[in-house]
């Protein structure tokens, strides 16, 4: 009984540790609207139709991602950052970081070609993606004010678009159909934000999509 308390206990002060570590890091991360990414390997014509000035950057992944033996500590540090993060406006904003780093992860992935693994990383990451729209909804129906997460979230839709659209382009085309139900999540997030700001008398940035 004492063994097993030992070893709860240390597991406990270890995610704890990382989490820490993590939260250090995570307040230096800037959203600063800046980076344009680009897919190099794209042939040059299709690489004109994806340059679209989105104004919103995405983290670095980190070197540990889905293929690596030790995600499972990154994973659970995660869900333990969660849990511990109670103030409306810091858990979106934390749902939004963790998203934006699978999607980010998920990119290295493919360039690694390791399209599986990369399906579970974008996946997860586009339903964090919608846990931030749906946390912002129930926060500003619950009186938080929100102005000022809206702009991020909407910028963030977009460029998890572009990514995902960037991505299509070289994925093999038995990958393509699963890569494009993804799409659907930052579609509506980028629809409920945009409506959300237009309400609240806010200029909503304006998407390069012509389906929206």
């Amino acid at each position: 009984m004492r063994e097993r308390f030992v070893v709860v206990l240390l597991t406990i002060l270890t995610a704890l540790s990382v989490l820490t570590i993590s939260v250090l890091r995570a307040a230096a991360v800037d959203y600063g609207f800046s980076e344009i990414s680009q897919v190099q390997a794209l042939p040059t014509d299709k690489a004109k139709e994806t340059e679209i000035a989105i104004a919103y950057y995405l983290p670095y992944p980190g070197k540990i991602l889905q293929d690596n033996t030790l995600w499972f500590v990154k994973a659970l540090r995660d869900k333990v950052w969660l849990k511990l993060t109670f103030a409306p406006l810091r858990k979106m904003d934390l749902l939004l970081l963790l998203s934006d780093k699978r999607l980010a992860g998920s990119k290295t992935l493919i360039e690694k070609e390791k399209a599986s693994v990369a399906l579970s990383t974008l996946g997860k990451g586009e339903k964090y993606l919608e846990e931030a729209s749906k946390l912002e909804a129930k926060s500003r129906k619950e009186g938080v004010d929100t102005k000022s997460f809206l702009p991020k979230l909407a910028n963030a839709a977009l460029k998890h678009r572009q990514v995902i659209e960037e991505l299509l382009l070289i994925v093999p085309e038995d990958v393509k159909p699963s890569i494009v139900r993804t799409e659907d999540y930052s579609k509506n997030v980028y629809k409920e934000a945009r409506d959300a700001m237009n309400s609240l008398g806010m200029d909503a940035p304006e998407s390069p999509f012509d389906s929206d």
